[in-house]
């Protein structure tokens, strides 16, 4: 079993920069594809970033530039560093892991955490 709990988000000004955590609990943190989800209210959940095991990263059109996705396996810990925040920004953000292994990127993620609220008042 994975457990995935997210920290970090608040309330920021436009303009501002925030750095979310997410603390993954289980054995097979370092074998998987890890990624940052968003999703406002009334909206569909959109992918922000991924990376992999081996350190690659990809992001969203939207993310580039502003977003950086990074892991450190020797905490169990994934980051996504924001900076330039922008209203439109503000979502919930959550962290996911995909158990497929086999091809990439990953098709679907099978363990999602709670999510942590990021507000960009302007």
């Amino acid at each position: 079993q994975v457990q995935l709990v997210e920290s970090g988000g608040g309330l920021v000004q436009a303009g501002g920069s925030l750095r979310l955590s997410c603390a993954a609990s289980g054995s097979i943190f370092n074998r998987n594809v890890m990624a940052w989800y968003r999703q406002a209210p009334g909206k569909q959940r959109e992918l922000v970033a991924r990376i992999t095991s081996g350190g690659r990263t990809d992001y969203a059109d939207s993310a580039k530039g502003r977003f950086t996705i990074s892991r450190d396996s020797t905490k169990n810990t994934i980051y996504l560093q924001i900076t330039g925040l922008k209203p439109e920004d503000t979502a919930v953000y959550c962290c996911a892991l995909s158990s497929i292994t086999y091809y990439y990127p990953p098709s679907k993620y099978d363990y999602w955490g709670q999510g942590t609220q990021v507000t960009v008042s302007s």
